[in-house]
């Protein structure tokens, strides 16, 4: 086993989640990334802690034939919800042996499975989790990579001093903490403001999401204005989704548009109510994840770059006495801020064309 996959297990154990004895671990992964699961395997079985292995959330064949199967109409299945009111530690492991295997699945379908396990998920989000990446050869062609060279673009991101990597993503926070407003403006197309008073910047520093390299809140529902163009493309359903465009209204998204597979951005704006607004707004910091992959992940997290979220908000980002976001759904998308472009924080310039006014 390469020494990097037991190195990657410690993190999680250590860092991540804070492995305890006694606890009871659920690992949701894919087969492919089997080396991982058995060197957490031996971290658990050397804590004393509780593991069980699923692979509910990974798209694989045997979820695939289940949807297409179905009638669309889905109940949240108890005896799933059970196994998660008794984890204490969850771990999804993202890798695929074919990352389009849901692609001939239909969206509305896909949104009925969502709308259905959403107890499942806010159940998860109150656990000790962390959700990380196994290099999967499908996942490096999806990145137009080589294995070899994947396996090493993951683990330099994954396998690396996180303590200094939040000491970086402080002075953002110091930033961002106690600002009224952010404005995003890229190009000719990207203009957005959005109030984030009295919400809290949570600095990802690789807890929650292996790797970590963001700093991220929740902006104020009803206070997002203006017009954004995610010019780097993402990969939703199994499906490749480019040039979305959004224009917002009184916090709602009042228009939309995509190059490539509109209809499933369709799909995703129409889930539910909350859908239509942002959850989440994100500045990448992650200087040592300079590629874009397909894989958000990790291309949230690139530097020169800033995410907005439609659907649910982080309980975590939401100040005391502010409305959070509900959704069913959390569909990032990123805009390229490298070139031609500016994050204001109450009027002030904080970073321009990819810069930080404290990397100066």
């Amino acid at each position: 086993m390469d020494p990097r996959i037991r190195e990657h297990a410690e993190l999680i154990a250590n860092h991540s989640v804070d492995l305890e004895a006694g606890d009871n671990v659920v690992i949701d992964a894919h087969p492919v990334a089997e080396d991982l699961v058995v060197a957490l395997h031996e971290v658990i079985g050397d804590r004393g802690a509780n593991p069980v292995t699923t692979s509910q959330r990974t798209g694989k064949r045997s979820q695939r034939a289940y949807l297409r199967a179905s009638d669309d109409e889905f109940e949240t299945p108890d005896h799933e919800l059970a196994l998660i009111e008794n984890t204490d530690v969850y771990i999804a492991i993202r890798s695929s042996d074919n990352v389009t295997q849901s692609s001939d699945v239909s969206p509305e379908t896909q949104a009925a499975y969502q709308q259905a396990h959403q107890p499942i998920l806010e159940e998860r989000l109150g656990t000790r989790w962390c959700l990380t990446q196994y290099p999967a050869p499908a996942n490096a062609q999806l990145a137009e990579m080589s294995t070899e060279g994947y396996e090493n673009f993951v683990w330099d991101a994954v396998n690396k001093d996180w303590d200094e990597q939040k000491a970086h993503q402080a002075n953002m926070v110091d930033l961002m903490d106690g600002a009224d407003e952010i404005r995003i403006k890229s190009g000719d197309t990207t203009d957005v403001t959005m109030s984030i008073a009295g919400n809290p910047t949570l600095n990802d520093h690789g807890k929650h999401n292996l790797p970590g390299g963001e700093v991220f809140t929740a902006p104020i529902p009803d206070s997002v204005e203006g017009e954004v163009l995610f010019d780097m493309p993402l990969y939703h359903q199994g499906r490749e989704i480019t040039d979305v465009y959004l224009e917002f209204e009184g916090g709602e998204v009042i228009e939309h548009s995509a190059a490539k597979n509109e209809e499933t951005l369709t799909e995703v704006l129409n889930t539910d109510e909350g859908a239509r607004r942002l959850g989440e707004l994100g500045i990448g910091m992650n200087r040592d994840i300079d590629q874009f992959t397909y894989n958000m992940l990790f291309d949230e997290k690139m530097g020169d770059t800033v995410h907005m979220a439609v659907g649910r908000a982080y309980d975590d980002t939401i100040g005391e006495g502010n409305e959070g976001n509900d959704s069913a759904v959390h569909v990032d998308m990123i805009v390229d801020m490298s070139e031609d472009s500016v994050i204001e924080i109450d009027g002030e310039v904080v970073q321009e064309d990819g810069t930080f006014v404290f990397e100066e």
